[in-house]
């Protein structure tokens, strides 16, 4: 029963390592990501400005990385040491993945994180002109972030009682 709930408690933690990795990993390429996704969406550099709604904002924000990759490409390292923090807080994750009771504090820290997310998405969102739907889906990252977290944290506490039972 103990090594059960040690390996869903494993296997929890590894998705969230691999979620937090993966969500960094993606702020390096960002324009070329725009880029694709503008084309998917049928918004070009070239073509008449979009109505209001997703297209326009990934215009706005394509038009703004370019026109900052032209005059300002220094400013994309602030997005390269994003991407390596989100690596780095991954990192700090092993230790729950090798012991999930001895490291407990870090699930708790990492749920604490997630909650503050969408405290940061809705404070500073308005003062950076940020559109209250993209608001929304950067808070959906502390949301759903959370959810692997507390799972971990549940059955960590069913690995305390069971070593105590033992």
């Amino acid at each position: 029963m103990r090594d059960r709930v040690l390996f869903r408690c494993r296997c929890v933690i590894a998705f969230f390592i691999a979620a937090l990795a993966l969500s960094g990993v993606t702020a390096f390429p960002l324009l070329h990501e725009l880029r694709i996704l503008s084309v998917a969406l049928g918004v070009e550099p070239q073509a008449p400005l979009p109505p209001p709604g997703l297209a326009y904002w990934i215009h706005e924000v394509r038009w703004g990385l370019e026109d900052m990759h032209v005059h300002h490409p220094w400013i994309a390292y602030g997005t390269d040491w994003l991407a390596f923090a989100h690596v780095v807080l991954a990192i700090f994750f092993i230790g729950p993945f090798r012991d999930p009771v001895r490291n407990r504090w870090v699930l708790e820290a990492g749920v604490i994180a997630c909650l503050l997310v969408p405290v940061l998405a809705f404070v500073c969102g308005p003062v950076r002109g940020i559109p209250f739907g993209w608001r929304c889906v950067d808070a959906s990252f502390g949301v759903f972030g959370i959810l692997p977290l507390l799972y971990s944290l549940r059955l960590t506490s069913e690995l305390e009682r069971s070593a105590v039972t033992a």
